[in-house]
């Protein structure tokens, strides 16, 4: 009888040190995350499977010189774009990968990031930076300032058309061709800054016209005013932040098929024609309006502006 009790008593004892024990782990301090104290920045760019890839080593450069000390990280509003560059890192065995904006800041979330400072890199305020501010408004506990596109006010095309202005030809010698994107939803408000853009170049200039790849002004129809230019030359300045697979084929192609380019069928009506250039690293590329220094110091001061707004948000 002694010895049943005595088992007891240790069953007893043996369940309630147990107890302690485990009460005593669930009382352990917490770990807080560390929050960061700056802001990040998201550079957010359409993207390219292109070498005009280029343009967006530039922008980082010149944004990282003005930004010392922030961490700087890229989205990829294209899920094409990011599909294919992915498949392709992975086939060559590469960790490099792009992410949607979404990811990014989830990623930052995690990091412990709770402000950031969100800079598209569209040229024309369409779509695409339409589902940057929507993602942004959407994205819980994160202050989020997204900054302005490009041509987001008339005072910023104005700037923009001085920047490019210097790659013009005289009239005398030719005709000068903007080559923007366009769209092709015509309910998209950025059709109100295709149109207006195009009023304004023909009102400013005397030899410039406004071409998009799909939208208004068409291709169709501003190929058949060049040919009735009376200058022999045409030259194609590119009106998106990268030169690249629609400059590069759509544009100045040759040999692609039963689909001219823009290039042969100006040739074929016996223009002579150029797109404007630029050398970076002893390579020459096709000149985005993203390798222009103006255009990415507007970009460093969308992101000022922003910061500062961050610092009382």
């Amino acid at each position: 009888m002694h010895k049943v009790f005595a088992l007891c008593v240790g069953l007893v004892l043996l369940c309630f040190s147990g107890s302690v024990q485990a009460g005593a782990i669930s009382y352990l301090p917490l770990k807080h995350q560390h929050l960061q104290e700056r802001p990040a920045i998201v550079l957010c760019a359409f993207g390219t499977s292109t070498r005009a890839r280029v343009t967006f080593e530039y922008l980082y450069r010149k944004i990282r010189e003005a930004f010392p000390g922030y961490e700087i990280r890229w989205a990829f509003t294209s899920n094409i774009i990011r599909e294919k560059m992915n498949q392709l890192y992975a086939q060559k065995g590469l960790s490099q990968r792009l992410y949607s904006l979404h990811e990014v800041l989830a990623g930052l979330y995690a990091e412990g990031y709770r402000k950031v400072m969100v800079q598209p890199l569209h040229v024309f305020p369409g779509l695409e930076y339409e589902t940057v501010v929507e993602v942004a408004q959407r994205f819980p506990d994160l202050r989020i300032v997204v900054g302005e596109p490009l041509l987001f006010r008339w005072e910023y095309v104005r700037e923009v058309l001085s920047v490019v202005e210097k790659e013009f030809l005289p009239p005398k010698e030719g005709l000068n061709i903007l080559v923007a994107h366009g769209t092709d939803v015509t309910s998209q408000g950025a059709n109100m800054t295709y149109l207006g853009l195009d009023w304004l170049v023909r009102h400013r200039y005397s030899n410039v016209l406004l071409g998009t790849v799909e939208g208004v002004p068409g291709g169709e129809e501003v190929l058949e005013e060049a040919q009735k230019y009376p200058g022999k030359r045409v030259r194609f300045i590119p009106f998106m932040l990268v030169a690249g697979d629609h400059i590069m084929h759509d544009i100045m192609g040759r040999n692609q098929g039963s689909e001219k380019s823009w290039r042969e069928v100006l040739e074929a009506a016996g223009k002579k024609v150029d797109c404007v250039t630029i050398k970076l690293n002893r390579k020459i590329y096709y000149r985005g309006l993203g390798l222009y220094p103006e255009i990415a110091e507007f970009f460093v001061k969308q992101i000022q502006r922003g910061l500062e707004i961050l610092k009382n948000y």
